[in-house]
């Protein structure tokens, strides 16, 4: 059984834990509906369940492990120590009340991955913002919203970024619109700390930064942003992480995440190389 690798965090113990339950009911040919009479709970809390979207209980657990005939304590340990950690608060949860309950999952997601590939096509991603232009944009799209809400909010963000810098941090792989580069958030002094930020960064060695110019004209992914997650663990899918103004949605099954690989993948090749990035961006500085 796949158990959580160092650094991964409760979303994705949960969505372990789940699958690993999954497995053993559908091996024993047990339906969800009498999984959950079994624990005195509804076909639907064993679906979430085994989606990773709710907390478990350490007693559920160990109830469906013996249903399932898991009776092995070198085997039913691991899961059970598993719920304990997944059920562990991650640091994000501190802020609840500023955060849309949609977005929550992506942070622990984001906090998991071994590897960020993204397209932004309107914004420089959340995870490469200086606080500045993060408080510009979160602002802008938080209207009437009290200064202590913003501010929390601004906070996440930069608090995201710490990933970057950990033992054993996640390789991340962006590819900006120029749009994003030229759109004038927060105003031009804003920007160019914003822009002088990214080129400082491009020294990273888990960070490859590239740049669609306007130049190229149409291309593969005009008008969709995205994010594919990719975890450690062999028992997790790929994910793609799209986000509206109002919810998001995340997408797992492999003819999905398959056709978003192939749009990244010619975004890349289409895109300025890595190396010559940093002068792209001296050269849209120069013009703030």
């Amino acid at each position: 059984m796949t158990t959580a690798q160092p650094g991964s965090g409760p979303t994705v113990r949960r969505i372990l834990l789940g699958s690993q339950l999954r497995r053993l009911r559908e091996e024993k040919g047990i339906s969800r509906e009498t999984a959950g009479y079994h624990i005195r709970a509804s076909e639907s809390k064993i679906s979430r369940m085994e989606l990773g979207r709710v907390s478990f209980k350490e007693r559920d657990v160990a109830d469906l492990l013996t249903f399932y005939q898991v009776t092995d304590e070198a085997e039913r340990a691991p899961l059970l120590s598993l719920v304990r950690e997944a059920n562990t608060a991650g640091w994000w949860q501190n802020f609840n009340d500023v955060l849309p309950t949609w977005f929550q999952p992506y942070v622990g997601l984001e906090e998991s991955a071994q590897l960020i590939r993204t397209y932004e096509l309107q914004f420089i991603p959340g995870l490469l913002q200086t606080e500045d232009y993060a408080r510009a944009i979160i602002t802008q799209g938080s209207s009437g919203a009290p200064v202590d809400v913003i501010e929390r909010r601004v906070s996440v963000r930069i608090n995201r970024q710490k990933l970057l810098y950990r033992k054993n941090p996640p390789r991340l792989w962006v590819v900006i619109d120029e749009a994003a580069l030229r759109r004038p958030i927060g105003g031009p002094k804003v920007m160019r700390a914003q822009i002088e930020h990214l080129i400082n960064l491009t020294p990273l060695q888990n960070l490859t930064l590239q740049v669609m110019p306007f130049a190229f004209g149409g291309h593969a992914a005009e008008g969709c942003a995205f994010t594919i997650l990719r975890f450690p663990e062999m028992d997790l899918p790929d994910v793609v992480y799209l986000e509206q103004l109002t919810g998001s949605t995340y997408l797992d099954k492999r003819e999905d995440v398959d056709r978003y690989m192939e749009v990244y993948n010619r975004l890349s090749v289409d895109s300025t190389t890595p190396a010559s990035t940093p002068e792209v961006l001296r050269r849209i500085v120069n013009e703030y």
